[in-house]
């Protein structure tokens, strides 16, 4: 018996593996079309799928911040310092430092973000993926960040990517002779790409994002695709200076910063190091990150011309140093440019940049590698720039004048630049972070009193709904005041109250005259709170407008049937009107809001894109997204009590009659012949008018990812279920900015 199962095994054995031989045999792979493939106009949800925890290797519980608190700060970067003056033969350092490297790597990282939609930034790192890897201007900093892989690889999840990458700027900056102002940590990585938005154009270094009064179109800050700020050569490569200070004022002003933050940033920069345009681009560089050989391990721009560094490094076609102590700082740069007469040149790969007029000045500069060279100093069409424009001369000047003024301005620039994307101050942390406090952090008062209790809460939840305010106008003031959040650059938020502030207050898509009488009566009720306690516990306006919210909520599902309890932790502010500043908040105020069934008729994106948009800032799944509209839908809480989309005969109960009557096929719907925009829901057996809609609200039944969702909440059984997750996304979006509670 035991033979036959040998000889059994044996037989089995030639039947195996001649099948596996011929499955290897498969066909060449394909890769899958997409659904866009197929219909072009499919709304995509992908931002809302973004950043899935899945994709995270530490997992949802690790948190960065709390590793950084561990880390010793002195002897990270005791350890960069090491590295800047430790050049590596296969990527030789400039002047025997790779300071200025880095400053480039930490200026381009941070300098993506735009205010406008918050995105970018040196948070997440994401100069570490497609397509900002990959983009012209960023040019050699996989190799910048190569050599930054040994720190990395030493600390680990004590420091991420995007804390190392500002680090080391600071850090060179410091070993230069600069006094920076400070660093904070706390900026977490990506592990995936942002879906973003960076430019219509389908090739690199083309511009079609203007208007025709030359304004950058949409949310985007460069001027040209794969560009940081803008063209170095001038508008298009023009080399027309005054040109160029309309694009850099666009540009700049789009990522948060004014004139003499300007001026300061790009003398401060080019104090050091140089460009590298030895050899034509064109003719030596191989592809960027994304198209190089699997071989090359993720490293792009392989040089075949002459060393293929060093002095024979090629980079953005410009060459040269714009003082003659590169690795020091020094006035020079500001000296230079003011006090000679500069002319076009070319560099050696043809770019136009500009050097003396005093040919006794051409050899001013050593050479970054051959000692026995020396070249003249030159400067950028975007340089010039400062010297030409009246308003930038100006203050040039002041700051060639002024070195402690230049140092000064130049410190906080940076700082700015660094340290805008990370939000308020609250999500600051590490032993350098400055006393200062400036308003672009969107300051707030410290809780300096005792907080309320359970007891006091249920005490003002059943004040709040006694004091003849509506379930819809506690509802919407509380969405009006946190959904201004975005994660992008974790700005807005229900935390401060800057809805009773401007420019908030006065807000369109606010019903303006609605929340100022929501927000008297929280104030009354707050000042009446607050002079009856006699141990100094306080209740704000910030809280008050949120549990006014959660209170409404409560009520409205009792009217359904469901007895539930809206979570709230207390401890929100309120800001002055001196903390906030305007023009600042301008750019958080929403065009449309689907949430809200709102949209301006200026917007050129369709008002399901624009939910998707707005979503998407408020970091919400689609499921969330899909509850949070039926739900606001059943609590009456559209833009000027609009009826659309109020798909239930018992407003301001909560409930799933949205899904129950969306999805009803005796309905039919048709585009209104009156209103642009506007859908029209017909009995199909009576042909009477039962409901008006918009294309947000019709989205969650066409569109079949949302269609999915809907039918779960839209069931027999899917009542209870609605009301709960309701609850769990709307605590989510009142908590957003709550950095204490995270």
């Amino acid at each position: 018996m035991r033979r036959l199962r040998l000889s059994f095994l044996v037989a089995l054995s030639f039947i195996v593996f001649p099948l596996n031989a011929a499955s290897s045999r498969s066909p060449e792979y394909t890769p899958p079309q997409t659904n866009k493939d197929w219909w072009p106009a499919l709304l995509d949800l992908s931002p809302l799928r973004q950043h899935s925890l899945s994709s995270n290797p530490y997992g949802g519980s690790f948190k960065y911040a709390d590793e950084f608190k561990t880390l010793n700060l002195d002897e990270v970067k005791q350890d960069i310092r090491q590295v800047l003056t430790t050049s590596q033969p296969w990527w030789p350092a400039d002047y025997g430092n790779y300071g200025p490297f880095f400053i480039r790597m930490a200026w381009h990282s941070a300098g993506t973000y735009r205010t406008i939609d918050g995105r970018g930034g040196a948070a997440g790192g994401q100069q570490r993926f497609e397509p900002l890897n990959s983009w012209p201007d960023n040019a050699n900093l996989d190799k910048a960040r190569r050599l930054l892989w040994p720190i990395k690889q030493k600390y680990g999840k004590k420091i991420s990517w995007a804390d190392l990458i500002v680090l080391t700027g600071n850090v060179s900056l410091e070993s230069m002779g600069f006094k920076t102002l400070g660093f904070a940590g706390g900026r977490e990585d990506d592990w995936e790409p942002d879906v973003v938005y960076w430019g219509p154009e389908k090739k690199w270094l083309t511009s079609q994002r203007f208007d025709d009064k030359h304004h950058l179109k949409g949310p985007l800050g460069a001027t040209e695709m794969g560009l940081i700020y803008v063209n170095p050569q001038g508008p298009n490569g023009s080399s027309d200076p005054i040109a160029a200070a309309k694009d850099i004022r666009e540009a700049f002003g789009r990522m948060a910063m004014n004139d003499e933050e300007i001026v300061a940033l790009i003398a401060g920069g080019h104090t050091f190091g140089k460009a590298h345009g030895a050899h034509n681009p064109d003719k030596c560089l191989g592809p960027a990150p994304a198209g190089a050989p699997i071989e090359h391990q993720g490293l792009g721009w392989s040089n075949k011309c002459g060393k293929g560094n060093a002095e024979d490094t090629v980079t953005s076609g410009l060459e040269g140093a714009w003082t003659a102590s590169p690795t020091q700082f020094t006035n020079q740069y500001l000296n230079h440019l003011m006090l000679f007469d500069w002319v076009k040149s070319k560099s050696p790969a043809g770019a136009v940049q500009w050097i003396p007029a005093d040919r006794s000045l051409h050899g001013m500069v050593p050479d970054a590698h051959l000692a026995d060279k020396r070249h003249p100093p030159i400067m950028l069409t975007t340089d010039i720039t400062l010297k030409a424009d009246p308003a930038f001369n100006a203050i040039a000047q002041r700051f060639q004048k002024d070195p402690a003024a230049f140092s000064d301005a130049f410190a906080k620039a940076w700082f700015k630049l660094t340290h805008r994307d990370m939000g308020p101050r609250a999500r600051y942390v590490g032993s350098e972070i400055p006393a200062q406090v400036f308003i672009w952090q969107d300051p707030l008062p410290e809780v300096d009193h005792p907080l309320i209790e359970a007891a006091d809460i249920k005490a003002l939840k059943s004040q709040i709904i006694n004091s003849g305010l509506t379930i819809p106008a506690l509802v919407k003031t509380a969405w009006a005041s946190a959904s201004t959040f975005r994660y992008t650059d974790a700005r807005g938020g229900a935390n401060g109250a800057r809805i009773r502030l401007l420019p908030q207050k006065n807000w369109v898509v606010n019903d303006p005259a609605e929340v100022a009488g929501v927000l008297r009566t929280l104030e009354n009720i707050a000042g009446d709170f607050n002079q009856a306690q006699t141990n100094g516990k306080k209740v704000s306006v910030a809280d008050l407008i949120v549990l006014g919210g959660s209170a409404a909520i409560e009520t409205a599902a009792k009217r359904g049937g469901q007895a539930i309890e809206v979570p709230f932790t207390p401890g929100r502010v309120d800001a002055t009107q001196d903390q906030t500043d305007i023009n600042s908040f301008s750019v958080l105020e929403p065009t449309a809001d689907g949430f809200r069934n709102y949209y301006a008729s200026q917007n050129s994106s369709s008002p399901t894109e624009l939910l998707v948009e707005r979503a998407s800032l408020l970091r919400l799944t689609i499921p969330e997204t899909t509850v949070l509209i039926a739900g606001l839908r059943s609590l009456n809480a559209n833009v000027n009590q609009s009826s659309h989309g109020i798909l239930t005969q018992r407003p301001e109960t909560l409930s799933n009659d949205f899904f129950v009557n969306l999805l009803d096929d005796s309905t039919q719907w048709t585009k209104s012949s009156k209103t642009e925009g506007i859908f029209e829901g017909h009995d199909k057996a009576s042909g009477n008018l039962k409901w008006t809609a918009t294309p947000v609200d019709l989205i969650l039944g066409s569109n079949s990812e949302f269609r999915a969702v809907a039918e779960v909440y839209g069931a027999s059984d899917g009542n209870e279920k609605f009301v709960k997750d309701f609850v769990l996304a709307w605590t989510k979006v009142m908590n957003l900015d709550r950095f204490d509670l995270k």
